[in-house]
């Protein structure tokens, strides 16, 4: 019997419901912001992700799948979305369609990691892309943007975690000072952060070891410029305008080199160690750095997996998927099949989801069936109710039984539901 490979996971039934809420919400509120779709593929060329989310980090060290393809080209399936929207803005020449432009995606990435609650090695994130605007609005608005995802999908119990990483110079500056104060604490630090240390010290604040030494490390914010500083408060001020409640968070670096100036995540209280549910940020140098023009921009990606893991522990109540309002129950002739199916058609053509007894099996089954797949309704038909020009139909909760003309079984079903909902 074939499996599925580790750190994937078969996603069918009732579970589905999550993926259909949070996926209607996240393309509403995208629409209503003034975002469009773009899909992009789900492998690229890898140096897109070397050149982009950077060489020295875990990702491309350790995570990324990369493999060879027929034509001898090193492919890599994306493990994020960022890099490819920023891609293929570049290459389709987007950037004459003037500006701000705003994009969503939502889809699968891959990562190897160790597979666990929350994280597995093909995830899904919905996420977003602002490109244009250097003002501290856009980072303002996107920040809005995402506080009003979480709320539309029922969450509440999340903060916002901000912090700015300033400018070039400025994170060179800082990355100095930090390797200055780990130099003396080198030997007793995680076998990661030694390397860390020397390929991307800004990761070193965060280790989930080596903690203590976080919290006694040179803060950023003490090495910002005077333009970084700036955008960083005027951000603050917008979010304080908007009310949106916001923790500033000296240790938030992110993972991947492209940020710069603002960077935020948010963050569960009920998820543990895996709080982190989104993050973002703005990268004002990626676009030239892939070969376009100077363009700045920031985005944000959201996680899937951890936001139903987020609307579990909030107990979020998400609608059930509709697959069976009514079930239609036949026996006896071709006739008495052809009205069935005819029936279910026309009941679908209203956008009732409909069940229609398609194994022929026996009255009794069928009426088992329809409640085993919860109907509401079951309309029954046999040689009698197709002389008579009528349907039977039988509420599955209070076991009542009722008439219809034929004429009048959509109207009366459709009322019928409409009471029950």
């Amino acid at each position: 019997m074939y499996q599925k490979i580790k750190g994937t996971e078969d996603l069918y039934g009732q579970e589905m419901k999550y993926w259909y809420w949070i996926e209607e919400k996240a393309r509403k509120i995208s629409l209503v912001y003034g975002f469009t779709e773009i899909r992009t593929p789900i492998f690229e060329e890898t140096k897109l992700f070397v050149r982009s989310v950077g060489q020295d980090t875990d990702i491309v060290q350790k995570e990324m799948y990369t493999f060879e393809d027929k034509g001898g080209r090193s492919i890599t399936l994306r493990p994020e979305g960022t890099a490819p929207v920023v891609r293929a803005f570049v290459e389709n020449g987007l950037i004459t369609q003037g500006f701000p432009q705003k994009y969503f995606y939502i889809g699968p990435m891959f990562r190897y990691e160790r597979p666990q609650s929350g994280r597995q090695r093909q995830f899904h994130q919905f996420g977003a892309e602002i490109f244009g605007s250097p003002s501290a609005l856009a980072d303002a608005e996107l920040i809005a943007f995402v506080d009003r995802f979480l709320r539309d999908i029922g969450l509440v119990d999340f903060e916002i975690h901000i912090n700015t990483l300033g400018d070039t110079e400025d994170r060179a500056n800082y990355k100095q000072a930090l390797k200055e104060y780990y130099a003396q604490h080198l030997e007793h630090l995680c076998d990661d952060c030694k390397v860390r240390y020397e390929r991307n010290p800004l990761r070193l604040l965060d280790c989930k070891v080596d903690v203590e030494y976080a919290k006694q490390a040179p803060k950023l914010i003490d090495y910002i410029g005077e333009n970084a500083r700036k955008h960083y408060e005027e951000l603050k001020k917008l979010l304080d305008a908007l009310e949106i409640k916001y923790i500033e968070d000296p240790r938030l670096v992110r993972g991947l080199d492209y940020y710069n100036r603002t960077v935020f995540e948010v963050h569960h209280h009920k998820l543990g160690a895996m709080s982190a549910i989104a993050g973002g940020g703005r990268y004002d140098n990626l676009i030239k750095e892939i070969g376009g023009k100077d363009v700045p921009a920031l985005g944000f990606a959201a996680g899937m997996e951890r936001l139903i893991l987020a609307l579990k522990a909030e107990n979020v109540n998400v609608d059930d998927i509709k697959i069976n309002e009514v079930y239609i129950a036949h026996f006896g002739g071709e006739a008495v099949r052809i009205e069935a199916m005819k029936l279910a058609q026309q009941l679908r053509r209203e956008g009732i989801a409909v069940n229609l007894e398609i194994m022929e099996r026996g009255l009794s089954a069928q009426l088992k069936n329809a409640a085993r797949t919860g109907a509401k309704l079951c309309i029954i038909i046999g040689e009698n109710e197709l002389e008579r020009d009528i349907v039977l139909v039988k509420n599955m909760e209070t076991g009542e039984q009722l008439e219809f003309e034929k004429n009048f079984v959509v109207t009366g079903i459709k009322d019928l539901l409409t009471e029950l909902a």
